[in-house]
């Protein structure tokens, strides 16, 4: 694949879960030319970087310790609105 489609891909599936994200009530912010997404907590604390990595598949956060498939914004914005609220 070539490299600027892929990170279009990219950028458009954080783009995607940041949509999901807002309609959920939850801030989420992108960054770096849409290489990033911020996703704040509804309490003081850090926010959660969330990155599209493996090869584009997952969106990941917590270090790639916890990842979701990008087919799925919905679930992963789901996934994420529970994790944050911790």
């Amino acid at each position: 694949m070539d490299w600027n489609l892929g990170r279009q891909a990219e950028a458009a599936a954080l783009v995607l879960l940041r949509d999901r994200l807002t309609t959920l009530g939850v801030d989420a912010v992108l960054r770096d030319n849409n290489s990033a997404l911020l996703v704040h907590r509804p309490r003081p604390g850090l926010p959660v970087w969330v990155f599209v990595g493996y090869g584009g598949a997952y969106y990941s956060w917590q270090n790639a310790e916890k990842r979701h498939p990008v087919e799925d914004a919905e679930g992963a914005a789901n996934v994420l609105a529970a994790y944050v609220a911790t």
